[in-house]
């Protein structure tokens, strides 16, 4: 379990996140949503180290992030960040770079990464685009691969920072299957998305950020069933029982 506990973070004099307290579960799907300029990438990145916090404290698996190197927190949660370069490599050389934080001295790819990796590439259907360059790839398959090299980094925790954009509607779906799945499977998955209904459809969880706090973090059921989503973003959601998804109301 990952938990953050009265983090503060300032960029300045500007107030980001404020005394703010989260709990993330293994073997749970949490969407972190809230309006642009809200906190929510500054949430994950004050989490996993890469930018520093004012005060407060973060635990994983109840050790302080204080006490590990940037290299032991990347052993036990994979970020995908948002506004992504392209790397001048290609599709395989990319997926396995996500083996790294395992690596020893000398830095060489065992037979075990290279088999990490080849799965992955398998599950995520990017075996066929292995030997070609990240550059020749469409936006879409490149957020793919992107996701595939966090998913190689094999932790027991993986952020995502708006993992569904470039995606067409059919890989958003997928890619949230594939993410309902891990979690499924034990892993502790946090996206920050503006998809309200892929987050609502998917998640175990939903945690609203408003004004630098957690306003809300539950079912996706109480949150659509409060008056949360329409006070924050002036819009409704709705349950469709038919399909099992949620979707915009206009008719509210």
């Amino acid at each position: 379990m990952i938990e953050i506990q009265n983090l503060t973070v300032s960029y300045g004099k500007t107030l980001v996140l404020s005394d703010l307290f989260f709990t993330m579960p293994k073997g749970s799907l949490v969407s972190v949503i809230g309006t642009n300029g809200s906190g929510k990438s500054t949430l994950l990145k004050a989490t996993l180290g890469i930018i520093k916090h004012q005060s407060g404290d973060v635990l994983i698996d109840d050790v302080s992030t204080a006490t590990l190197a940037q290299g032991n927190i990347a052993k036990r949660i994979a970020y995908l960040a948002q506004g992504k370069s392209v790397p001048d490599m290609t599709v395989g050389q990319m997926i396995l770079h996500g083996r790294f934080p395992h690596l020893g001295y000398p830095r060489r790819y065992s037979g075990k990464d290279r088999r990490i990796a080849d799965d992955v590439l398998k599950r995520t259907g990017l075996a066929e685009y292995k030997d070609l360059p990240m550059s020749s790839l469409s936006g879409g398959m490149r957020q793919s691969a992107y996701i595939a090299m966090a998913l190689v980094q094999d932790t027991d925790y993986i952020f995502l920072d708006e993992p569904t954009s470039y995606l067409d509607i059919t890989h958003q779906i997928g890619l949230m299957q594939t993410l309902r799945s891990l979690s499924d499977s034990g892993k502790g998955i946090v996206a920050v998305t503006h998809d309200l209904p892929l987050a609502f459809s998917f998640s175990d969880k939903i945690a609203v950020l408003s004004d630098g706090r957690i306003i809300i973090c539950d079912t996706p059921q109480s949150v659509c069933s409060s008056s949360i989503i329409n006070d924050i973003f002036g819009v409704n959601l709705k349950y469709d029982a038919n399909s099992k998804n949620y979707c915009y109301n206009y008719n509210t």
